[in-house]
């Protein structure tokens, strides 16, 4: 059970940062991504030693297809990062609950550059979470975190006026609950980013095929 409580936890945090950053009033404008990263970074510190700190239903598809998450934990996982989201999503509509507050809008991504950059930036989390988190080869270091939050900053930046930036089911999940997204394209994010997240496991055992 601390695994999953740890799990929501994480998730919360990461998706109560995103609203906090991204919803008006107070928003955070172009330094949003620093935030987000950084909230991913110090709570993948902060949990990984207990539930290997995933926070996103595409790296535990990525990190149980790699073989390193049992099967049993997989949708409590899931479940835990899903629930986190919703909540947090909730929190931040009640804290930025203003009367003045402007019309929230709406994305529309152009649906396959959403497709798109949505697959390659959670590819590219899933890879290097693999890579920093799961290999023998870096196993016991101390910047995985700082990797990952990395990645996630790094793709924000890079494509989340394209399709939002979620690379994390949870987080559209979130999302979606925030009003930045509608409920008929939570799709494009599921299937995007589960099917990367298989891609970045299969892709690793292939350069890796010793790392078992």
């Amino acid at each position: 059970m601390a695994k999953y409580l740890v799990e929501f936890i994480g998730t919360f945090f990461l998706v109560l940062t995103i609203g906090c950053c991204i919803l008006a009033p107070g928003d955070a404008g172009p330094l949003a991504p620093l935030a987000i990263g950084s909230v991913l970074m110090v709570m993948i510190f902060a949990g990984g030693h207990v539930s290997g700190a995933h926070y996103n239903p595409a790296v535990t598809l990525a990190v149980f297809l790699r073989g390193k998450c049992p099967a049993g934990d997989v949708i409590p996982y899931m479940v835990a990062q899903v629930v986190g989201a919703a909540v947090a999503a909730g929190i931040v509509l009640f804290l930025k609950d203003v009367p003045d507050k402007p019309p929230v809008e709406v994305m529309t991504p152009d649906i396959m550059r959403a497709l798109a950059a949505e697959f390659l930036f959670t590819f590219a989390l899933c890879y290097v979470v693999l890579n920093v988190a799961t290999a023998k080869g870096t196993s016991g270091n101390s910047f995985y975190g700082l990797a990952i939050g990395f990645t996630v900053l790094a793709g924000a930046f890079s494509v989340g006026a394209i399709s939002g930036g979620a690379f994390n089911p949870a987080v559209a999940v979130g999302l979606t609950i925030l009003g930045k997204s509608a409920f008929a394209n939570i799709w494009i994010f599921l299937v995007a980013n589960f099917a990367a997240a298989a891609a970045a496991a299969y892709w690793f055992k292939g350069i890796n095929p010793t790392d078992k």
